[in-house]
């Protein structure tokens, strides 16, 4: 399968990190703790290092925003956004429940994405205008369009159970088939390959969910933070959807 030269980079990155993660995997690791308690060890370090240095190699000229190496180039045309390992708590606690995050952004659209998570099993990629494959089939959001026929997945929401919005969740709770709370990695490639139908999270950044972002985009669905604006660098909540739900999802949150 050929894909476009970007994408291509950032599956050889994932590749790469991938083989770092493995190493440190359930090995004794390093943990320091950074300002705001996160577990952070080498093995995040290391493999981002590895992302950026494949990066480097083929686009010297590319801005880069990192977890843990830092930020270059972010006036530049294209911005790789990158966490190397996402779920460090997953990881340390020895659960699959963590991944890499590579995505890239163009003028200040996610236009490429790729979310590696090799102790789970899972490879999910994708590019605006092209597609998206989880495990190199091609995947699809599904068509459910109704809330009362959906199956929405959560992740952290500590900021919306405190905010204004949570009233209006728990009343849409109560109208859904389904209420899980996959988190992470897992409920965007789920969403991606039309398993479930939305995603709904606070307290996350674009380092987090930008790659995810791309994926379901690219796979039918529509991404946006819980008031519908679109994701950018500042975003740290989610809306996500397989489209045909967003408005109605929106709406019922907002109420």
């Amino acid at each position: 399968m050929s894909h476009s030269p970007h994408l291509a980079t950032a599956l050889e990155a994932a590749r790469a990190a991938a083989d770092v993660v493995r190493h440190y995997y359930r090995s004794n690791l390093a943990i320091t703790i950074k300002a705001d308690k996160s577990p952070v060890t080498e093995a995040d370090v290391e493999t981002e290092r590895t992302i950026r240095s494949v990066i480097a190699a083929r686009y010297p000229g590319h801005g880069f925003f990192g977890e843990e190496t830092g930020s270059s180039g972010m006036d530049a045309e294209f911005i790789w956004i990158v966490d190397p390992i996402d779920g460090t708590k997953a990881f340390v606690r020895e659960y699959p429940m963590f991944s890499t995050q590579i995505a890239l952004m163009h003028r200040g659209r996610l236009v490429v994405g790729v979310s590696s998570a090799p102790a789970y099993g899972e490879l999910a990629y994708g590019e605006i205008g092209v597609g998206a494959w989880l495990n190199d089939q091609p995947i699809r959001v599904s068509e459910i369009d109704a809330i009362e026929a959906a199956a929405l997945s959560t992740g952290n929401l500590k900021t919306l159970a405190t905010g204004p919005r949570w009233p209006a969740f728990g009343r849409l709770i109560g109208r859904l088939s389904r209420i899980r709370g996959y988190g992470d990695f897992l409920h965007y490639h789920l969403l991606a390959a039309g398993k479930i139908d939305a995603v709904v999270e606070s307290d996350v950044n674009i380092l987090d969910v930008g790659a995810c972002a791309v994926i379901v985009e690219a796979a039918g669905g529509r991404f946006t933070d819980l008031a519908g604006q679109p994701l950018g660098l500042a975003s740290n909540s989610v809306l996500a959807s397989n489209g045909r739900l967003h408005q109605a999802l929106l709406s019922a949150i907002s109420q």
